[in-house]
């Protein structure tokens, strides 16, 4: 598939569901947000129903994020049901890590490829402050059992205000290097200013080849994070929401406020 810009689209990012069991001080506020409704959310015969249909038009890498996606009921089976789908060459999960060490063994086992995971933090006080609800021993507990269950290759997402200099970035680029893994550095951005930037280490932010889709938890399908086209898989079905995602696909990010980032899995 190539949208109009000459684009080959063939990533695909699924947010599972937009509930957490962090408060990440970037991502939404401490009281939480006002939560879907379970009707709201696609069912997982949903998920795989139009992943098979995007799979058959050219998508051949899916990331299942959320907001926190282990936190979904039943996510092992989900994962089992997308990597039964031929013509997928990767299929990753974004987390915050802190379940891991109860499902990375059964992830890997049912066909889960690899895993980012989200460390913006080495210092435990600090990581407490920007997660509100987050231990750091758990998130490197999860980061130890991806790697013994071969969840590999293992990327952080460290998040920064400024640059990869500060104290906490270069803290986790350490670990990284000790450990063998590799790091991605991402602006903090804001979706209703329009503010972005390229990810370090990573792909994000590189608008003029920017291969991706993101549907969201509760079905709408997003050309672009920084933006408000939507259409939704459920009221235009899957082949007219694709068809018209990629027909209007922009060619840069502006601004959304239709979203945000623990709903759409950034």
């Amino acid at each position: 598939m190539y949208d109009s810009f000459k684009r080959k689209i063939n990533y695909l990012r699924i947010s599972v569901t937009d509930r957490c069991n962090f408060r990440c001080t970037y991502c939404m506020p401490a009281e939480g947000v006002p939560m879907m409704s379970h009707n709201d959310v696609l069912s997982f015969d949903e998920i795989v129903e139009f992943t098979r249909l995007a799979v058959s038009k050219g998508i051949d890498k899916v990331r299942i994020t959320g907001g926190e996606p282990l936190v979904r009921k039943g996510i092992v089976s989900l994962v089992k049901m997308l990597a039964d789908i031929d013509g997928i060459k990767d299929l990753s999960m974004t987390t915050n890590g802190a379940f891991l060490p109860k499902f990375a063994d059964d992830l890997k086992n049912v066909g889960l490829n690899r895993v980012n995971i989200s460390l913006d933090s080495m210092d435990p006080k600090r990581f407490h402050e920007i997660t509100r609800l987050g231990k750091l021993e758990d998130v490197l507990n999860g980061i130890d059992a991806a790697e013994k269950v071969g969840l590999l290759p293992i990327k952080l997402n460290c998040v920064i205000k400024e640059n990869s200099q500060e104290e906490d970035a270069l803290a986790v680029k350490a670990f990284a290097e000790e450990r063998g893994f590799q790091v991605r550095f991402i602006h903090q951005m804001s979706l209703g200013e329009g503010s972005f930037s390229v990810v370090e280490g990573g792909e994000g932010g590189h608008c003029g080849t920017c291969n991706r889709l993101r549907l969201s938890a509760d079905g709408k399908l997003f050309p672009c994070l920084f933006s408000d086209i939507g259409y939704s898989i459920r009221e235009l079905g899957g082949e007219e929401a694709l068809k018209k995602a990629i027909e209007n696909k922009p060619k840069s990010g502006t601004t959304s406020i239709g979203h945000e980032f623990y709903n759409i899995g950034g």
